[in-house]
């Protein structure tokens, strides 16, 4: 259960729980997929044979998921510290996105982060909100108007106390805000279950609790016949930089995941889900 029912605690205390056992070996590809001198999602990892990506409007949140910029190929994920992550073959790139220096985008976090900076960046700042755990709606255009959040126990209101802005400083103040009082438990409830069948780049497998667990999609790809692969990303416990995670169940293709509606079960290197944790952002 999630305490955040209760109270409104900090993700940094309930959050993702690390279940990494160990080195998986990785299996030699059939094709370059992955692409060492590409700089983002869509330059560093091309689909399996057979696929193409799907066409995205630039304005749309598949096509930001794409293009997000990656670090050097083979570079570590860093904690909030500072301290890098074992690999374990857990990830086979790293989002270039700062993380601020506190434990406080871990999973869910991540999530919403993306989500978030893509309305920002592409000028829609209003249609940012979010929910805390206790049901308080986050939504960032009062943020803008000067107004801060008070949180007392387990209430929190708005307060007249800033001047209005929408500073890229003010923006990451309120994301981490968000952070402290949001995570898998508020967003599972926030989005709409989808069918497995249906994924799309931007859908969300979600297990809401604590541990909780979180991962998003960040590309897809289908083949003449309508069969889809894909790609996640994830945070995890403690906050870290979003991964593109590995493949353990078919290390042919990793990192991409076949859409397989055989299968119920979806097995990422830190974390089992099902189909029926599909969900989506409504708006």
């Amino acid at each position: 259960m999630d305490l955040r029912f209760l109270l409104l605690l900090p993700l940094a205390v309930y959050g993702c729980r690390d279940t990494s056992t160990g080195q998986i070996s990785r299996g030699d590809h059939s094709q370059e997929i992955i692409k060492p001198s590409g700089k983002t999602i869509e330059s560093r990892f091309s689909p399996p044979n057979g696929y193409e990506r799907q066409a995205f409007d630039k304005m749309s949140f598949g096509y930001y998921l794409r293009n997000l910029p990656l670090k050097e190929h083979n570079a570590p994920v860093l904690y909030y510290n500072g301290e890098e992550k074992d690999n374990n073959d857990i990830y086979s790139g790293v989002v270039a996105m700062d993380i601020g220096k506190a434990n406080l985008q871990q999973c869910a976090d991540a999530v919403m982060r993306l989500r978030a900076e893509y309305f920002y960046r592409t000028g829609q700042p209003k249609k940012i909100h979010f929910n805390f755990t206790n049901g308080f709606v986050a939504a960032y255009n009062p943020w803008m108007e000067g107004y801060r959040i008070s949180v007392k126990g387990n209430k929190a209101n708005w307060v007249n106390r800033a001047t209005p802005g929408n500073s890229y400083a003010s923006f990451r103040q309120y994301m981490d805000m968000v952070f402290s009082y949001a995570g898998t438990l508020s967003l599972s409830r926030e989005l709409k279950q989808v069918n497995y069948k249906d994924l799309r780049s931007g859908d969300v497998l979600i297990q809401g609790g604590s541990p909780g667990h979180a991962v998003i999609v960040v590309d897809v790809a289908e083949n003449a016949a309508g069969k889809k692969v894909y790609l996640l990303a994830q945070s995890y416990m403690p906050a870290q930089e979003t991964q593109i995670l590995n493949n353990p169940m078919n290390k042919n293709i990793s990192p991409w995941y076949e859409l397989d509606t055989s299968q119920e079960v979806i097995e990422t290197p830190q974390w089992k889900f099902t189909t029926n944790d599909l969900k989506r952002f409504e708006d």
